[in-house]
């Protein structure tokens, strides 16, 4: 109880009487409270200051005596028994009233509204400050509760943002963010607003927090406003020393305006006495702890000071503008005069005594009139029976107001880190390390001793002397624990493990947890995650905006849509079930917000490359993984971990230029890129996805020891669509060498070089052709193989000689030829006639910026220009070389009736003008150009156009030669006549136009023209005749059956019945082979040598001449496609296209048969060609020209044309369709060859699903050599949902196995079988995979495999099927051990007896066989079933054995027969 007030003329000396009670008197209380008339409010008294100071001093002296009275007993032992009587009185008084305190702990059931407590501000939120208090205890201060004036901006800054913005900057009027004007660590007066229910109101500012601590806090709300925190402050408490907290309400011209929270009074600092480190100002709204220095006169002003010398005295040092030292300077100053109880304020040092010591804490005297406890949590750390005894004065820190107590009493701490108001450490050295320092969140402590039970709230353990930790009672086990007792595992003295799971800041505590799954648990924080670690975790939940996954406890990752994979799922949900697993790699740790980012791609958690996670980790060389986060116009915006980004240029996405990168990539695509620099400053990286390849080194960019024509060599680094990219030898400079070139100088297409070319590969004999001195680096070409060589070093004109091979680039065309850019600033010329040595083959003009060698014809030193010639006959006179095309160096080279062919070189009114030769010009006039008389004749010609025509004149002096194009007397065929036409007559003519209704076609050598209506095109009447007018064009050559002559019209059929029925003669054709040169057509000439007739258009002789080239060159093509494709098992004997649908069981050959046939044309050709050069050119166009309808059923197709009419006829024939697309491989047309196969899955009739099979297993075979692995994966997955799937999968493993991809076969049949795992057949054909490839170990450990995923009732067929393979491919001795264990079980299963029979007959062992059929025959069956076994045995004997033993079967059967007849 409080003191009693004595009066002044009472002696401290006197006795205090007992006064007298009576029944209905209340006993006496102390008067001491807010309500006396003692102390009125507002710290009136109706003492004047003498007597209270005199009062004061009697109340000091009386307590001295009465606590020392033991001491004056011995000096007055005379009065012993009076002083006992007394001490017995007093220490009974005493007793009574310590017993009526009780020490209690503070909780959240307690606090209420009002409450002023003390506190530690442990986390800055955005918009809310986490505060720890007394027994631990957690609240938050939103931002709106830190002052009026910080209030006041922010909603005058709600209210008008833009004029806010607007606004130059001033402080005063700056809204400032809360982590600049607070900081962790620092003491804060607070009190309670708002005390919410458990879990029923979020605590504003806070959000969805993940932190533990931020969760708990939410509540309590508190607030920081001076105005509540010092009510109850009255202006006679504002003495010197007092100390309280204030805000900052305006800056003036000397100082700051503060606001106290008193009635009536402000206060002032002085700028002087507001000095802060770094010359800091404080701003409008922040809080600052003062000093009373003065109050003014009128009592309205009050001056406070903050101490300069202890700020600077503390040991600790901060940053911001508030410091906790100036808390400490403060708040030491000791409370010594009150005059009134809320004049206390939480936070307060006051003295104080020592009246009693409890087990669970002290009772103090404050103040000489108030009782306060101070409970276990808050005890010196240090504290001895010596130095904590009663009596002692101490020093103590007030924490809050006990509720409900009367009299009033406080709760205070004595512990020396709130005493001190500085931050707890683990022992009082300055240097020594914080709580959350030296002991982690993760922590495992081991051995930490039980020191006091609370129980129903906790643990009380010591980690060591000094540090003490609290485990609550929901943290001691996985079980749920009521209540703790003293006997039980947790008793005071036992030891036990723990981890640390937080802290109580104020309390000095660690927080700590004992649950096993606790101490298991791998992550108790987001910052114990790494960033690129592999984990596991489960699936929590699946949202739209991502995927949420547990990782451990409450540690919880997102994978964020663009993350979920290496593609973009359309479906996640079938892919993502809550409670599944998923492997993921951790992407963003991010411990402001608690949140980590995952990553799911498998690329990303798989790689092995190293991880860039900042931007020390960014080594310049570094190869790692990145994905595209943005798409731009010029560069790539690509992550790394952690939020690290850096950009690709556009010219360092790949060698070859890219005009759109947003069709090669694409948001979330992940790409292998290499650092190539890091600027720390700007703090970006740039990175390069060109220089990522495994192979890529690094070149040497001084290039200018190499010169154009240099010989070199070099090794690929790189292989690309278009080109290689080459390290040269020894200088290491990059270069360029064009895959066109080196498949050219290889003799194979560039689809095939890309597929053998291998990274690492040299080459040699390389010449250089030119150099690029701003890429650094060089374009090469082959070395022709010759036994002449390019000229070493650089050329001179003064030593390049005729013969002599050069390179050099084509810059531009002009009429006279192409010119060539040389080295040394040396010239070329290349005339169209000096191209090649077949003008129909070769290219008169070649493209700008190509590459070429050439050889010298002749030199020019004046000029410093150099003739050339890229005819094989120039460039290797030593090889026999096929010259259709003479060359023509002098016009005395030309006679009169001399055929030849050149360029047109220009179009003129009265003719053309063709260049024949260097310098040869020939004309041809206007009535020498056709045979008929045309019109308008100028846009049948044009420039750089090949024709063909005779000298008619030469004239040697004036350099002139006449040409004419003319027939002249040309043999012709006889002239036909209407009158002369029968209905079905076979007659040849050409297509002269072609209508949506039908074809005209003119009959050769006259002028008569018909109609071949739509209907008369095929036999097939459902076919679709628009389909086959688009095979024909104009100008081809047909025959046709004349079905009537009516009115002058005529009308045809090219139905292959009537064509089929006559035979024509083909003496004239073959008379016609005989016929000399000269009689061909002459004109404009296509590529093939063909005329083009008088009335063609331009448009239809390119097209013409553009499938001529690229038939002939067909013909030429000697490719090897069986490493890459499987056998055609009917090969051999290929069936007519209407023979029906094409079994295709065991695979197929693209070229199949028709390989053979051209090289056996090809080389026909080639013999006769080395004999007579003009033959071959007959002989080919009549081949071509021959009959394209009558004999189509009995020839091979040669032209597109002649497919579409084919299928026409049969358009649901695979095997039509496929020699289709084998005759666009051959031409190099991989496309086209595509678009076939998808037009005939959409032609062929949807009952032939075998039809359809068919194609899409050339499909899959064309990709599998042609295409890529995401080409054939997409044909695979279409295949797949068109036809049976597990075909499609074992179709695809048997092309991979075939093609010797042995790896990716492999890998296919692992999935066919856990797909289809219940088939019988995918398991016994992955056993064939392994025993061909003599992995006899994995074929049989598939047998056990497979029985566990098959029905019951295939064991027996598989067992059979991987006893056959033991015969056939691995070891017929453990065949012969299945089988055995088959028989043995199933005995009565004939046809497995039989199967085990042929496969012993298989192994030629006459002797093992017999012992079987005797076996068989010992078991009881039919008759029908033994006369097939003796049958079976007779065979067998004669095959294998003998005579003798062929009798003994037959006795044995009749010896069977009897015994069965008489049983």
């Amino acid at each position: 109880m409080g003191a009693q007030k004595r009066s002044l003329d009472e002696p401290s000396t006197q006795k205090t009487k007992k006064p007298k009670t009576t029944k209905n008197e209340t006993p006496a209380v102390s008067t001491l409270t807010t309500d006396d008339v003692d102390f009125p409010r507002g710290g009136g008294s109706s003492f004047t200051p003498f007597e209270v100071k005199n009062i004061r001093a009697e109340a000091v002296k009386e307590a001295n005596e009465e606590l020392f009275q033991e001491s004056k007993a011995e000096a007055k032992i005379g009065k012993k028994t009076k002083r006992k009587s007394k001490q017995q009185t007093t220490a009974k008084t005493t007793g009574e009233k310590n017993d009526h305190i009780r020490i209690e702990h503070l909780n959240y059931k307690r606090m209420h509204v009002g409450m002023k407590t003390f506190g530690q501000i442990v986390s800055i939120q955005p918009l809310a400050l986490v505060v720890s208090l007394p027994n631990q205890l957690f609240g938050h201060v939103p931002v709106t509760n830190v002052s009026s004036q910080l209030t006041g901006l922010l909603e005058k800054m709600e209210v008008d943002k833009e004029e806010s913005e607007n606004e130059e900057e001033d402080e005063s009027d700056s809204v400032p963010d809360l982590f600049e004007i607070f900081e962790v660590g620092q003491y804060v007066r607070t009190v309670v607003t708002v005390n919410h229910a458990p879990g029923t109101t979020d605590a504003s500012g806070l959000g969805k927090s993940r932190d533990e601590v931020v969760r708990a806090s939410r509540r309590v709300e508190l607030s920081l406003v001076p105005e509540r925190v010092n009510s109850g402050v009255q202006k006679t408490d504002l003495k010197s020393g007092y100390t309280l907290s204030a805000s900052v309400k305006s800056v003036e011209d000397h100082g700051y305006l503060l606001e106290l929270g008193v009635p009536d009074v402000s206060g002032f600092l002085s700028f002087k006495d507001a000095k802060l480190r770094d010359n800091e100002k404080l701003l409008v709204g922040q809080l600052v702890d003062v000093t009373v220095t003065t109050l003014s006169k009128n009592g309205r002003m009050c001056n406070v000071s903050i101490d300069s010398e202890l700020f600077s005295s503390s040991s600790v040092e901060y940053s911001h503008n508030f410091d906790v030292s100036i808390h400490l300077a403060l708040m030491e100053q000791q409370l010594n005069e009150i005059s009134n109880i809320s004049s206390v304020l939480p936070g307060s040092l006051v003295q104080a005594l020592v009246t009693a010591i409890h087990p669970t804490g002290i009772i103090l005297q404050v103040l000489g009139f108030f009782d306060g406890t101070v409970d276990e949590f808050h005890l010196p750390k240090s504290m001895t029976e010596k130095s904590m005894k009663v009596g002692k004065k101490i020093k103590a820190r007030v924490l809050y107001d006990i509720p409900d107590t009367t009299p009033p009493r406080l709760a205070l701490a004595l512990n020396e880190h709130v005493i001190k108001l500085e931050v707890r450490r683990t022992s009082d050295v300055k240097e020594a390390p914080t709580l959350q320092d030296a002991y982690p969140v993760g922590t495992i402590v081991n051995d930490v001793k039980a020191t006091r039970i609370e129980p129903e709230q906790g643990l009380t353990v010591e980690i060591k002397p000094g540090v003490d930790g609290f485990v609550h009672i929901s943290n001691i086990s996985d079980d749920h624990l009521p209540s703790l007792s003293n006997s039980g595992p947790w008793k005071v003295g036992s030891l036990h493990k723990s981890r640390v799971i937080g802290y109580y800041h104020f309390d000095g505590l660690l927080q700590l947890s004992l649950k096993p799954s606790v101490l298991e648990q791998k992550y108790l924080q987001v910052q114990d995650v790494k960033v690129g670690e592999v984990l596991k975790g489960t699936i929590k939940k699946l949202t739209d905006s991502g995927l949420f996954v547990t990782l451990s406890g409450n540690v919880d990752g997102v994978v964020w849509p663009n993350h979920y994979a290496d593609i973009a799922l359309k479906h996640p949900s079938k892919r993502f079930k809550a409670g599944g697993t998923i492997k993921c790699r951790v992407l963003v740790v991010d411990p402001e917000r608690k949140r980590v980012s995952l990553t799911a791609k498998k690329t990303l958690v798989d790689s092995t490359l190293p991880i860039v996670s900042s931007l020390d980790d960014a080594k310049i060389g570094t190869v790692t993984h990145a994905v595209v986060f943005k798409v731009l116009a010029k560069s790539l915006m690509v992550e790394f971990f952690n939020n690290v980004k850096g950009v690709v240029p556009i010219k360092e996405v790949s060698e070859e230029p890219v005009q759109d990168l947003s069709k090669l990539y694409s948001v979330g695509k992940i790409v292998k890129v290499r650092i190539v620099s890091v600027d720390q400053e700007r703090r970006t990286i740039l990175v390069s996805i060109r220089q990522s390849g495994t192979n890529f080194k690094t070149f040497s960019e001084d290039i200018s020891n190499i010169e154009i024509g240099n010989i070199v060599e070099g090794e690929i680094a790189e292989i690309h669509k278009e080109n290689a990219v080459l390290e040269l030898q020894p200088s290491h400079v990059r270069a360029l060498i064009s895959i066109k070139n080196l498949a050219n100088h290889r003799g194979v297409t560039p689809a095939q070089l890309r597929v053998t070319l291998k990274a690492g590969e040299k080459l040699e004999d390389l010449v250089v052709v030119s150099r690029n001195t701003e890429k650094n680096l060089v374009i090469v070409a082959n070395k022709p193989k010759t036994k002449q060589s390019l000229a070493k070093g650089a050329l001179s004109i003064d030593t390049v000689q005729v013969g002599q091979l050069v390179g050099g680039r084509v810059i531009r065309n002009t009429q006279n030829g192409s010119l060539v850019k040389l080295p040394s600033h040396i010239g070329g010329l290349l005339h169209p006639t000096d191209v090649s040595d077949n003008y129909a083959s070769g290219k008169p003009f070649p493209a700008p910026e190509s590459i070429l060698k050439a050889a010298v014809v002749a030199v020019d030193k004046d000029k410093k220009q150099l003739t050339l010639s890229t005819r094989q006959s120039r460039m290797y006179p030593n090889q026999t070389s096929d010259v259709v095309d003479r060359e023509i160096n002098d016009i005395s080279d030309l006679h009169v009736g001399q055929t030849v062919r050149g360029f047109i070189k220009s179009v003129a009114e009265h003719g053309l003008f063709v260049t024949i030769g260097r310098n040869i010009d020939a004309r041809v006039q206007i009535r020498e150009l056709f045979d008929e008389y045309i019109k308008d004749w100028k846009p049948h010609f044009q420039p750089r156009q090949l024709v063909k025509g005779r000298i008619l004149g030469v004239d040697t002096e004036g350099k002139k030669v006449e040409m004419s194009f003319r027939s002249g007397d040309l043999t012709r065929p006889t002239s036909l006549k209407e009158a002369d036409l029968t209905p079905g007559q076979i007659v040849s003519g050409t297509v002269k136009r072609i209508e949506d209704y039908g074809l005209f076609i003119q009959i050769e050598g006259t002028k008569l023209t018909g109609l071949c209506h739509r209907s008369e095109l095929s036999d097939n009447k459902e076919a679709d005749a628009s389909v086959a007018l688009r095979g024909f064009r104009e100008n081809d050559s047909v025959k046709a059956v004349v079905l009537d002559v009516k009115d002058r019209r005529i009308s045809f059929s090219l139905k292959p019945s009537l064509l089929s029925t006559y035979q024509e003669d083909e003496e004239v054709e073959s008379e016609s082979d005989e016929d000399d040169q000269s009689s061909q057509p002459l004109g404009v000439m296509d590529v093939s040598g063909q005329v083009d007739e008088s009335d063609a258009e331009e448009d239809q002789e390119v097209d013409a001449s553009e499938d001529e080239e690229s038939d002939d060159d067909a013909m030429a093509v000697d490719i090897d496609f069986q490493q890459h494709v499987q056998p055609l098992a009917s090969a051999s004997k290929p069936a007519a296209p209407s023979s029906g649908p094409l079994k295709l069981m065991d695979g197929f050959q693209w070229f199949g048969q028709r390989t053979s046939t051209d090289a056996d044309d090809a080389s026909d050709i080639s013999e006769d060609t080395d004999d007579e050069a003009p033959v071959k050119k007959k002989k080919k166009r009549k081949e071509i020209q021959q009959d394209l309808t009558a004999d189509m059923h009995s020839k091979v197709p040669e032209s597109n044309a002649d497919f579409e009419r084919l299928l026409l006829g049969s358009p649901s024939s695979s095997y039509l369709w496929i020699q289709y697309m084998s005759f666009q491989l051959q031409l190099s047309e991989v496309d086209k060859a595509r678009e076939i196969g998808r037009r005939a899955l959409q032609t062929i009739n949807f009952r032939e699903e075998q039809e359809k099979l068919n194609v899409w297993t050339a499909l899959l075979n064309l990709e599998n050599v042609y295409g890529t692995d995401d080409s054939l994966d997409r044909v695979f997955k279409e295949a797949a949902r068109a036809n049976d799937s597990k075909t499609i999968h074992l179709r695809l493993a048997s092309i991979l196995d075939q093609s010797d991809k042995h790896q990716k076969a492999e890998d296919q049949y692992k999935k066919t079988c856990k797909k289809f795992g219940h088939s019988s057949k995918v398991w016994t054909l992955f056993a064939e995979h392994y025993l061909r490839r003599e992995e006899i170990e994995e074929s049989r450990k598939l047998l056990p495999r497979s029985l566990q995923s098959l029905e019951k009732r295939k064991h027996l067929k598989t067992i059979s099927k991987f006893a056959q393979l033991e015969y056939k491919l691995g070891e017929p001795e453990r065949g012969k051990t299945l089988f055995e264990g088959i028989v043995d079980s199933h005995p009565k299963r004939w046809d497995l007896w039989s199967i085990y029979m042929d496969m012993e007959a298989s192994q030629s062992n006459i002797q093992s066989l017999r012992n079987l059929f005797e076996r068989v025959l010992q078991l009881k069956m039919t008759s029908h079933k033994a006369k097939a076994f003796f049958k079976k045995w007779l065979e067998l004997e004669r095959r294998l054995g003998d005579e003798e033993g062929a009798e003994v079967v037959k006795q044995k059967a009749i010896e069977w027969t009897q015994k069965s007849n008489s049983g």
